[in-house]
């Protein structure tokens, strides 16, 4: 029987660096529904679940959910792991691939390429994010929520609670890893962000997607945005400076 691959979207009001960032308006539509457009455009995802905590702040989340037809499961504030593992569990998930609510450009492609990869390797976890080829942002993670469930229930570990998957890429004597790499059509430099951190990333995002927009509409995809970029590379020192949270 195939297994049931559900995207998980990690996603909050509160965040410290630029708060209620996933609902702003990037050229005409929100953050999360960038998002959410482009997985539902994924040929290897059964359904999209966003994790959301169960914290007032949330509640405008959980609306937009509810009025953009998107499964909203509510749960712990600060143990991310204990809410993702009960979204998967509510959902039936056997497969987890998960995205955080920060990446309005990920691509479909890329997602079902991780997919395919994963179902048709003997591996633990992929993911595309430890050895660094595509543009930061475009990532995914996949692993069995069989093994997610485990360490939810036997890692008392901070860093792991908060951040979910560490434990894939640090016990590489438990789990068998494969690290996916971007063919050179997708290559940018190993410092380019394309995620929502920073007001200079939302900067960044506007004036790329707004020149994308223009010429493909909202399906444009990694490649089109890699050739604007590789004509334009100027544009990547909009936000060149903001450097991403270490995990530990």
């Amino acid at each position: 029987m195939k297994p049931k691959v559900v995207v998980s979207i990690e996603a909050r009001m509160g965040s410290s660096r630029l708060p209620g960032k996933v609902l702003m308006d990037l050229c005409g539509k929100p953050v999360i529904g960038w998002l959410v457009d482009r997985l539902r455009k994924c040929r290897t995802v059964d359904e999209i679940v966003l994790a959301t905590s169960t914290s007032s702040g949330d509640d405008v989340l959980a609306k937009w959910c509810d009025d953009n037809a998107v499964r909203c499961f509510r749960g712990s504030e600060d143990d991310v792991l204990k809410r993702v593992v009960d979204a998967h569990r509510e959902a039936g998930t056997d497969i987890i691939v998960e995205i955080t609510g920060d990446c309005p450009l990920t691509d479909p492609d890329v997602v079902d390429l991780g997919v395919e990869t994963f179902l048709s390797n003997d591996c633990d976890y992929l993911t595309n994010c430890e050895v660094v080829s595509f543009p930061q942002g475009i990532c995914v993670q996949v692993f069995r929520f069989a093994d997610l469930e485990r360490m939810e229930q036997e890692s008392y570990d901070p860093a792991v609670r908060e951040h979910v998957t560490p434990l894939f890429y640090e016990r590489k004597d438990l789990y068998r890893n494969i690290n996916m790499l971007s063919p050179g059509c997708w290559h940018l430099p190993n410092d380019c962000r394309t995620q929502l951190d920073y007001s200079e990333d939302m900067a960044f995002l506007r004036e790329v997607c707004g020149r994308l927009l223009a010429k493909y509409g909202f399906g444009f995809g990694l490649g089109h945005l890699v050739e604007l970029l590789r004509a334009e590379p100027q544009l990547m020192d909009i936000n060149r400076y903001c450097v991403e949270r270490s995990v530990r």
